[in-house]
């Protein structure tokens, strides 16, 4: 979790208002390989750190209290079972979104809840995909897609900032700062658990 990641959020939050953002912590995502992966246990206290401050941003653990892969209509099924009455909105960055039609049931998403797809850097999408796009008219009034279950598609744009997770992660295993481009706790507590390799930020080699 990084400062771009949250500062997108936050955007996310005003533009739609929304009463909080709820952070899907993956355990097993079915569309990249598990090389990169922190241990999950890691992973939770870091998220959980990231979001600490922010009164609006929760963690939610739906994906980890379960076995098998991580698939997003799981999730939206079991948040909205959980809290019928709730109105959910899935976000998603345009990176992923432009593969959505690869996940499993992806159709039934844009039905299930509303859904928004926020700018990233060097990638800005702002039309359904092809596969469903019958599926959706355009609403000038909410600047948004309706789709006919009456759910809504937005496309968000939000602050560029270019920080990614793989530039991170070269930064710690080469003993670099990430100061600045996670959140402080964040970054602690990177100084104190070696994930990813290299010698740990503002540590020395003993003298030989």
């Amino acid at each position: 979790m990084h400062l771009a990641h949250l500062r997108a959020a936050e955007e996310v939050r005003e533009r739609l208002a929304l009463d909080r953002i709820e952070f899907v912590l993956s355990a097993v995502p079915p569309h990249k390989g598990h090389a990169d992966l922190a241990p999950i246990e890691d992973r939770r206290a870091m998220l959980a750190l990231a979001l600490d401050d922010h009164p609006h941003f929760t963690l939610n653990t739906l994906e980890i209290d379960r076995t098998g892969r991580s698939y997003s209509i799981d999730t939206i099924r079991a948040r909205q079972a959980a809290d019928p009455d709730a109105a959910l909105t899935f976000i998603l960055g345009a990176d992923a979104f432009a593969e959505i039609e690869s996940w499993k049931d992806f159709a039934d998403i844009f039905a299930a809840c509303n859904v928004c797809v926020m700018s990233r850097p060097g990638c800005t999408i702002d039309q359904p995909p092809i596969a469903v796009a019958k599926a959706f008219c355009y609403d000038s009034s909410r600047s948004a897609f309706a789709h006919r279950s009456g759910r809504e598609l937005a496309f968000v744009p939000v602050t560029a900032l270019m920080i990614s997770a793989s530039d991170i992660r070269e930064r710690l295993a080469s003993g670099r700062s990430i100061r600045y481009l996670v959140p402080k706790a964040v970054a602690t507590y990177l100084t104190t658990h070696p994930l990813y390799g290299g010698e740990l930020p503002g540590r020395r080699p003993p003298p030989r």
